[in-house]
């Protein structure tokens, strides 16, 4: 079901493109993510690195990031090189591993289902199409999202990626 509308306040949504990309050096390895946010002109670039991470957890993080960064529901177009993020969220495989208790089949856990739980209630709040645009192919958000990554792991005294049970 789409809504274009807040049905709070009765006005449109303000609609927001994001660009995003993960990058590990090493995987598991140091790590980062880049997000560009557009909005009517404006123009807002995220990212950060991680000591000891992988690039899916990335590729989901930088996502996240995004999305949390907004301050109030919108209609958001979201640009990833990433067929796991895309996947799991057009296909439904994310909220099956949630109503699954966070396995992937009887026998195999879901891998990041933190991160999967913290998208999946963003999920809910904005309006959201997720598109898959090929890495290093020339896309100009893309590439930028890649260099602000490939940047973030090159910070010093970066952080360890903590992984936290899904509630």
């Amino acid at each position: 079901m789409t809504c274009n509308t807040n049905s709070l306040l009765n006005k449109p949504l303000k609609e927001v493109t994001i660009y995003t990309d993960g990058a590990c050096s090493g995987n598991p390895g140091p790590g980062g993510y880049g997000v560009v946010l557009l909005y009517q002109g404006h123009r807002k670039e995220l990212s950060a690195g991680f000591r000891e991470t992988t690039n899916n957890r990335m590729e989901i993080l930088a996502v996240i990031s995004g999305l949390e960064s907004l301050k109030e529901k919108c209609k958001v177009t979201l640009y990833t090189d990433s067929q796991y993020v895309v996947n799991a969220i057009e296909k439904n495989w994310a909220k099956k591993w949630r109503a699954n208790g966070w396995m992937r089949n009887k026998k195999e856990p879901a891998l990041n289902a933190d991160l999967w739980a913290r998208l999946l209630k963003l999920c809910e709040v904005h309006e959201l199409k997720f598109v898959w645009v090929r890495g290093h192919a020339g896309n100009r958000e893309n590439e930028r999202c890649d260099r602000l990554a490939v940047d973030a792991v090159k910070q010093s005294n970066l952080p360890l990626d903590i992984r936290t049970q899904p509630v």
